[in-house]
């Protein structure tokens, strides 16, 4: 293994020293204007574990195997601290945006770039084999692709009852973890959703990517992938040589940074054809992700099927404040499936159509972002890569929680304690914590309401994955369904003492307005009454730069010019304070949780490579527990029964197997689905008194003996965390061997 991981290092080294004088060319070109500041760069990493270090985490952090991965990877992560201070110093000299996203495209391709890399020199034994683990998958019946005797649907997939049990234990999970424990007020909306809705949130204008189209037969397909797909394919021709390569890697790294224009250009120079077909491909277009359709017979109301569950926990809000005696903060959420028209769903239930959404609206007053409860997470190692780490070309490093928030990497107390509740939920439900990450938005990935933003990553086969985003959203999705409603959506706050505060509204001249619209001068003006203090400021510098400015409500445009309305800033003293709350939204892909979850409990067992099993915590495993009959002896079956009532009647989801074959090719089976214990009936629980039978520990294989009306009791506890299997060990016997047969008897 060693000779191996030594070669592909190797190899490595030349692909870098091949890659490097271009870019450096590049990178020294960009950076003469704005020379970078010096400072060091961080070799730590975010893959280790407490008790035993990786192999991946040794050399991480420098130690040599015939080469050193810090020499590798030191050129790209200069590269990337380089452009790191180049656009920061752009952003101080105030050059103009243009430049700036430019120079930001780059410095989001060198990213990508460093981060392929250190994927790339992991040793290949830390990596899943990805086609037995589906196979178990797909011939268990955990699930499989939806519509399969009609040839299938990509992007929709059913769940068999091993797939449908393990979801809804991971959703009983996430009840338990954060509804309950948190007191937080679940609510279930509707997913169709009529336009105005979703205009208003910006999902009907920006939620879309770009498809090119078969020009003969239609077929679809989303345009950066095809492009990058293209490419790939002309770079593993032994005729291209390495400029070309250097290029096309280029283009990749920089995929998701193109305009339609340049993407329709790429697709020219490139000539890329349909893949199935190779027919001529359209220009690409914008295409809306949403599932459009129309509620009612007549076809009058647009509407479509929800993309995020998000929306109606806003539109909700004055009636779950009502709910909570009018008090802040407080926190909403919803569990139910979303949809998202994906041009060329892949990788599984990572992008698909249909998913499972589990998210939080936690509503708090903006001068008070501070959790009290945050000392209960405050002393977590959470594995942290921030922004600051991205543009320097630094890995991602363990850092306290606590830590993290008094120095300001995490922006305030109450997100800080999601990201904490967030990392102990995913590893509690089977996530390893050495492939676990959460990762900051950098300031151009952030919307521009935004204050911070975390995304809980893992490491897969497919490279690192979003599974969580944790973002404090500001109040601009309450601010916006406010404007668009009329309706004020605000908390109230008693003052201890009245205030006198500055107050800037909008000053309507009704006659006007009248005049200039009519019957819809009306719905003009209580637009502009309940218009906040930072729109109208917005609004006021256009109408003082250009005389006018345009406001868009109830499907109307209309345009105010200086004689129709003018702004108005007093004073007034205030007894009771409105307001806009800020929200932090947890927002969970149960599917994409569910891949890591696969990928991070798969194994084979030491000694015999056909048989698997997924180690799923016996709080989510599908079943808890199996029962299984020595063989198919009658004299078994009333203690079958007798265990199997004792099971349901303790809530412990179980599963009898009386086929016949080998207990041990039995036991192979409900290892496969992850069942976490199991139970064996033999002919000592016959012949002897007190009636014993043996417990089953998945992962060790090891076995106590216990009681029959002891052990579904002890299954509870283990299945419910109460209990150890470390406990149960040294409470009861270990078994090692029947004692007792068919033939024998033993008088009571």
């Amino acid at each position: 293994m060693l000779r191996s991981a030594a070669s592909a290092l190797l190899r490595t080294s030349t692909e870098i020293s091949s890659f490097c004088p271009v870019s450096t060319v590049r990178f020294a070109r960009q950076s003469l204007r704005y020379p970078p500041r010096n400072r060091p760069f961080s070799t730590s990493v975010c893959l280790c574990k407490k008790k035993k270090k990786s192999l991946w985490l040794q050399l991480a952090e420098g130690q040599t195997m015939d080469g050193n991965i810090e020499e590798i990877l030191a050129p790209l992560r200069l590269a990337v601290k380089e452009q790191g201070d180049l656009v920061r110093q752009m952003k101080q000299d105030g050059v103009p945006d243009v430049d700036i996203t430019k120079a930001v495209a780059e410095l989001k391709a060198r990213k990508r770039t460093l981060e392929a890399k250190e994927l790339s020199l992991q040793p290949k034994d830390d990596i899943v084999d990805r086609t037995k683990m589906e196979d178990t998958l797909k011939r268990r019946f955990f699930y499989d692709q939806a519509f399969a005797i009609y040839g299938g649907v990509s992007g929709l997939y059913d769940f068999g009852p091993v797939g449908c049990a393990l979801k809804n234990n991971i959703l009983q999970a996430w009840r338990q973890h954060f509804i309950q424990e948190e007191q937080i007020l679940e609510i279930d909306c509707t997913m169709l959703t009529p336009e105005p809705v979703l205009k208003t949130s910006g999902h009907v204008d920006k939620f879309a990517d770009y498809m090119v189209k078969d020009v003969k037969n239609g077929e679809c397909f989303r345009a950066d992938h095809l492009l990058k797909a293209h490419l790939q394919k002309l770079m593993s021709d032994k005729k291209c040589t390495a400029e070309k390569k250097a290029e096309m890697e280029e283009v990749i790294t920089q995929m998701d940074n193109y305009t339609q224009q340049e993407l329709t250009d790429l697709f020219g120079k490139y000539n890329v054809k349909s893949p199935t077909t190779g027919n001529d491909l359209t220009p690409p277009i914008s295409f809306n992700l949403m599932f459009q359709t129309s509620i009612g017979p007549g076809g009058n109301m647009p509407g479509y099927l929800r993309p995020e569950t998000a929306q109606g926990i806003f539109l909700n809000f004055k009636r779950l404040l009502e709910f909570n005696q009018g008090k802040l903060p407080f926190a909403a959420a919803q569990i139910g499936n979303s949809f998202r028209n994906e041009i060329s769903p892949r990788s599984g239930l990572i992008r698909v159509r249909e998913f499972t959404m589990a998210e939080i609206e936690h509503f708090v007053d903006p001068n008070e972002k501070v959790h009290p409860k945050f000392s209960n997470v405050a002393d977590l190692e959470i594995t942290l890569y921030s922004s600051k780490a991205q543009t320097s070309g630094q890995s991602a490093h363990i850092m306290r929680l606590g830590d993290a928030v008094e120095q300001g990497v995490v922006n305030n107390s109450v997100l800080g304690y999601f990201i904490g509740r967030i990392y102990l939920y995913l590893t509690k439900v089977g996530i390893a914590k050495d492939k676990l990450r959460f990762r900051q938005h950098m300031d151009n990935e952030m919307a521009h309401y935004a204050c911070d933003c975390w995304d809980a990553e893992t490491k897969t086969s497919y490279g690192w994955i979003e599974i969580v985003g944790c973002a404090d959203r500001s109040c601009y999705d309450l601010k916006c369904h406010a404007r668009a409603t009329k309706v004020p959506l605000v908390a109230e706050k008693p003052l201890k003492e009245p205030k006198v505060v500055n107050v800037v509204q909008f000053e309507p001249n009704k006659g006007a307005i009248g005049k200039a619209y009519k019957k819809d001068a009306k719905i003009a003006m209580e637009y502009l009454s309940v218009c906040d203090e930072c729109f109208i400021t917005e609004q006021e510098q256009l109408l003082n730069e250009t005389g006018e400015f345009t406001i868009e409500t109830e499907g109307k445009s209309f345009k105010l010019t200086k004689d129709m309305v003018s702004v108005k800033r007093f004073q007034k003293t205030l007894h009771v304070e409105e307001v806009v709350p800020n929200v932090i939204e947890p927002s969970f892909g149960i599917g994409r949780i569910m891949y890591t979850i696969f990928e991070h409990t798969f194994h084979v067992r030491e000694g015999d490579e056909q048989r698997t099993y997924f180690s799923f915590p016996a709080t989510v495993a599908p079943y808890k527990c199996s029962v299984l009959p020595l063989s198919q002896n009658q004299e078994f079956m009333p203690f079958v029964r007798e265990l199997s009532e004792a099971m349901t009647k303790n809530g412990v989801s179980h599963k009898v197997d009386d086929s016949s074959g080998s207990i041990g090719r039995r036991y192979a089976r409900t290892d496969e689905i992850g069942v976490a214990f199991g139970i064996t009936i033999d002919f000592d629980t016959v012949n002897k008194t007190p009636h014993t039978a043996t417990l089953r520990d998945r992962d060790s294989m090891r076995q106590i003996r216990a009681e029959v009306s002891e052990l579904p009791v002890i299954v509870r506890d283990l299945s419910n965390g109460t209990l150890s299997w470390a406990e149960v060990e040294s409470k009861y016997p270990i078994f090692e061997g029947q004692e007792t047969s068919k033939k024998d008897t033993v008088e009571e």
